[in-house]
């Protein structure tokens, strides 16, 4: 048989056929020991590396045995490997030893390559006010000597003079929230590499509210705006179901246009989502061929009870409606009162066309220009003499006025509407709506604040 087990041959004493004697616990069966030569089948195929064609070792589908560890430096050496290392064990000594061992070589200069960035995590979102570590990891390259640049997409940035100095990761907060793009630079003497990825920092909303006009032109384009606080910037999606549509109309912008062909109420609901919170609201919206509206305003006490939520300005504008009905008497279902949001408080008087119109759309327009003019003349002289009043808490009664300069119609099919008018109305709204959102936003800011502190 073979003389030579694991790279040596023994020589050992064993028992006499028929003796059955018992060895001492010191005795020693090897008489003596020595080490073969190296043949090739005392090497086995290095890490990486398999067996193939001839029994030759041949590199691995997932092994590239050019790359060289990013550990070795410029100016240090590195065993290059032959494909073969030594069986564990083996103790064979010359033959073939040298030609399957590894090779001692100078590390060589290489330019970055391979690199690649990534969260600890692994997700691409994260909450404000909370530690997010990037992880880099550089396929190719002198670790040592390559310096590495890290931009964090929201005006901060950080440089290390080698990839050791980061292994642990590298830490950041966000404290704004968007989508921010994070980029990687590694370079030396010999070149570069760089790579990205995009990271959404998110902070929950909190709320929506749906601004939409209350009463549309048929076929005419109607603007719909949704606002969430926390503002945000590209990080919401929106989620639009229009009219009686079943498949919603998906935007990242917070405002789209639409236009209704067909009249009759419309239920316009949109939903806002982010990371995990998805909040919604629904306005109605009714659909005219025509209308018209005028402004009104109220004593100076309302403000002090207005919290400005959808809720009570439904409440108010039912009151509203059942005192000018008290003094006009105009059809229920022809007038709508609509609350705008913010302070100070106003609300338009939206006057409607009769649902059962028979007739062409020119006589029926006459006609309400008509009943117009009559309920004008009537809601002014009740206005204008302080008989419209209505009583929102026991001692506190509010009285509505007409806004000035608004007696032309606001809205309105025909060319003759007002300008100024309409200048007047989009003032008063976007004015309460920025010292609203204001308020908002700082608050909301600080509610996130408060809840990462709270945590930590």
């Amino acid at each position: 048989g073979e003389p030579c087990v694991i790279g040596q041959k023994q020589i050992y004493m064993k028992h006499r056929p028929g003796n059955y004697c018992m060895l001492g616990k010191d005795y020693a069966k090897v008489l003596s020991a020595e080490s073969c030569i190296c043949r090739a089948h005392d090497f086995e195929c290095d890490y990486g590396f398999e067996r193939r064609r001839e029994e030759n070792c041949l590199p691995a589908f997932w092994f590239n045995p050019a790359v060289v560890s990013r550990s070795c430096s410029q100016g240090q050496n590195y065993l290059n490997s032959t494909r073969y290392r030594k069986v564990v064990s083996n103790n064979c000594i010359k033959g073939v030893k040298d030609m399957y061992t590894p090779r001692k070589q100078m590390c060589p200069k290489r330019a970055p390559k391979g690199l690649s960035l990534s969260t600890r995590e692994g997700k691409l979102t994260a909450d404000l006010y909370t530690n997010v570590t990037f992880l880099v990891h550089l396929d190719e390259g002198d670790s040592m000597r390559t310096n590495i640049q890290l931009d964090f997409g929201d005006g901060m940035a950080v440089s290390y003079s080698n990839l050791s100095w980061i292994e642990e990761g590298i830490r950041h907060v966000y404290k704004t929230a968007g989508i921010f793009r994070v980029s990687a630079l590694e370079e030396n003497t010999l070149g570069f590499y760089t790579t990205t990825l995009y990271l959404h920092a998110t902070c929950a909303v909190e709320h929506i509210q749906l601004l939409a006009q209350f009463v549309a032109i048929k076929n005419k384009e109607v603007h719909l705006t949704a606002v969430v606080w926390p503002i945000h910037s590209r990080t919401l999606s929106y989620f639009w179901w229009l009219g009686n549509s079943t498949e919603p109309v998906i935007s990242l912008d917070g405002s789209i246009s639409y236009t209704f062909t067909s009249e009759g109420m419309n239920t316009v609901t949109v939903q806002v989502s982010s990371a995990n919170t998805i909040l919604q609201d629904t306005k109605k919206i009714a659909v005219q061929e025509f209308f018209k509206s005028l402004l009104l305003s109220f004593s100076p006490n309302l403000d002090v009870f207005n919290p400005d939520v959808p809720e009570w300005r439904q409440d108010v504008g039912r009151v509203i409606k059942k005192a000018l009905l008290q003094v006009s008497d105009f059809p229920k279902d022809q007038l709508l009162v609509a609350v705008f949001p913010g302070v100070p408080t106003a609300a338009e008087l939206l006057l409607l066309p009769h649902k059962n119109q028979s007739e062409g759309r020119k006589k029926s327009e006459e006609e309400l220009e008509q009943v117009w003019d009559k309920i004008s003349e009537i809601l002014a002289s009740a206005l204008n003499q302080n008989l419209v009043e209505f009583e929102l808490k026991p001692g506190a009664r509010v009285i509505v006025y007409i806004t000035q300069l608004t007696l032309a119609p606001l809205v309105d099919s025909s060319p003759r509407h007002s300008s100024s008018a309409m200048l007047m109305l989009l003032s008063v709204v976007f004015l309460g709506l920025a010292v609203f959102l204001i308020y908002k936003f700082k608050r909301a800011n600080w509610k996130c604040l408060r809840e990462h502190k709270g945590d930590s």
